[in-house]
């Protein structure tokens, strides 16, 4: 015999919310969601859950050990276990940890990210470009900056008088393009790519104009040398910087175009990562140049060991601004929103109901003044009383929850006032009336119970509200007392973070997933219960 028995309607409307798939499986992700961080001690601690030391059990995850218990010259203050382990003291007995070993409140040492940091290598040529002046009959004036672009064999010593094609192969159209900018009409930029003559050793160059607009008897033109051209061959795209993980000899990406560097660049960049000193807090660079048949810039950089930090082993969505371990805290930030969302929901359903029932039922003068004192009371400014009564009182949990709860059952009153409005009139209650039942018991053992429905419907969404409504709060910084794990507070520290991408992707999409599934359980809750039955038209 079952426990509880439900009504025809309910079991109908039941079925048909089973029926929808994403609705379903949305409540049960969210319900598993939530028990998982009901017991998030148990998943994420750094605290033992248990542990045998010295024919002793402990427990440490549930109750408070001093650490003289465990060191003879220890202190009274709680142990830092993670330590205790790493120093040996638990090497020979039975220790029980939780699945991912940190906590919302630990502050990582620099010490754990240090075989972590990066070092950036940046190889680039210096550029090669030279400033030549020409005549209207394509003939060289003058010639600066030479000896950057062109082998020191090339005689341009002596400059003056030499045409142009006789170093490069020159366009067919390059005069007729040229005839604009002499005649001193307005002309854009322009530039042309100039090929070697077979039998130089001159590298192939562009050469550029400026923009013009007034006649010249001769032209400022720029040669530049094609930066592929300096490339050593077979580095292919990407070539020029690579990052190395601490310690080792290859890059994690590009390993292809570093092997095919020249010996003497290779060595020159393994002398550079040495020069900088291990264990450094800040980042240092080094850089040199390179001169072989052309002149390169080398620069080693290695990473801050900062924070926030970028994910890594052991901290897989990263380290935020004051070395606190990111997943932590957004897995108990979902716990304390869940918490909150689920409190405030029933604190405004039932202050909701109560007022709504009392009005409808009541009516006549109960029902005027209720609402011109709800009227008077809704336009209070919310945020200005909860700034006041945190600088009173303190930020905290309970107070976020009272305040909340003192303005959010305002809608829920409308909605049971219209709904007790409607159902007074229905022949059961004047049954109820006729027996002698007292207003009260009609009430809440007979309007209420047909009156369920859209407290059912509106629950998912006020569910939702209540957790986008803290999140706005600990952003803005008038939520929970730091240091308290909030989504809302990761995402401030991401405003002012803009290269730790992870503090705004994270707690972004634990907020999203989270009002996703109430969103879509609120649609499907609101589709079963609806009376009108979807229709086909034919």
């Amino acid at each position: 015999m079952s426990i509880f028995r439900f009504n025809p309607l309910f079991r109908k409307r039941l079925k048909r919310f089973r029926q929808l798939k994403r609705a379903w499986w949305s409540l049960l992700l969210l319900l598993a969601m939530y028990l998982l961080t009901l017991g998030a001690e148990l998943f994420c601690n750094t605290r033992p859950l248990a542990m045998r030391h010295e024919g002793r059990w402990y427990f440490p995850a549930f109750r408070f050990y001093p650490e003289s218990a465990f060191l003879p010259d220890g202190s009274n203050t709680r142990p830092d276990y993670l330590q205790l382990a790493r120093l040996g003291v638990f090497q020979h007995d039975f220790v029980l940890w939780a699945p991912v070993r940190n906590d919302p409140y630990r502050i990582v040492s620099k010490e754990e990210i240090s075989g972590s940091l990066r070092e950036t290598v940046r190889l680039f040529p210096e550029p090669r470009v030279a400033g030549l002046t020409l005549r209207q009959d394509l003939t060289l004036s003058k010639a600066t900056g030479r000896e950057s672009l062109l082998p020191p064999q090339t005689a341009l010593s002596d400059c003056t008088g030499k045409h142009l094609g006789e170093l490069w192969r020159l366009p067919a159209d390059l005069q007729e393009r040229l005839a604009p900018r002499w005649q001193g009409q307005a002309v854009d930029s322009l530039s042309v790519t100039l090929e070697p003559l077979e039998g130089t050793s001159l590298p192939p160059v562009e050469l550029v104009f400026a923009a013009s607009g007034t006649p010249r008897p001769q032209g400022r033109g720029t040669l530049r040398a094609r930066a592929l051209e300096l490339l050593p061959p077979g580095t292919g795209k990407g070539m020029g910087t690579w990052q190395f993980p601490t310690g080792a000899s290859l890059p994690s990406r590009n390993r292809k175009a570093f092997e095919n560097l020249p010996g003497e660049i290779r060595q020159k960049i393994k002398e550079g990562r040495a020069a900088i000193a291990p264990g450094q807090e800040s980042s240092s660079s080094w850089e040199c140049q390179i001169t072989t048949d052309r002149t390169y810039k080398l620069t080693v950089e290695r990473e801050a060991a900062r924070f926030p930090f970028r994910p890594l082993a052991g901290h897989w969505f990263g380290i935020d601004n004051a070395g606190r371990d990111v997943f932590a805290r957004i897995f108990y930030g979902l716990r304390i929103a869940l918490n909150f969302g689920m409190l405030l929901v029933a604190f405004s359903l039932a202050g909701g109901t109560f007022a709504g029932i009392l009005q409808g039922y009541r009516g006549g003068l109960t029902d005027l003044a209720c609402q011109r004192f709800i009227e008077i009371w809704s336009a209070l400014p919310f945020l200005y009383v909860m700034i006041l009564m945190g600088s009173i009182y303190g930020a905290g949990f309970m107070l976020l929850l009272v305040c909340y709860a003192l303005f959010n059952w305002i809608s829920i009153s409308y909605y049971m006032r219209a709904e007790t409005l409607r159902l007074r009139k229905q022949p059961f209650v004047e049954a109820a009336r006729c027996i002698g039942l007292s207003g009260w018991t009609i009430a809440f053992r007979h309007i209420l119970p047909n009156a369920l429905v859209p407290l059912i419907t509106l629950f998912p969404f006020s569910l939702v509200g209540a957790i986008g409504s803290l999140a706005a709060l600990d952003y803005l910084g008038f939520g929970l007392p730091v240091p308290s794990p909030s989504l809302g507070e990761l995402l401030s520290q991401a405003q002012g973070e803009r290269a730790a991408w992870w503090l705004t992707l994270y707690p972004s999409l634990a907020l999203f997933l989270v009002m996703l599934l109430g969103v879509f359980v609120g649609e499907g809750i609101r589709n079963a219960f609806d009376p009108r039955r979807q229709q086909r038209l034919q």
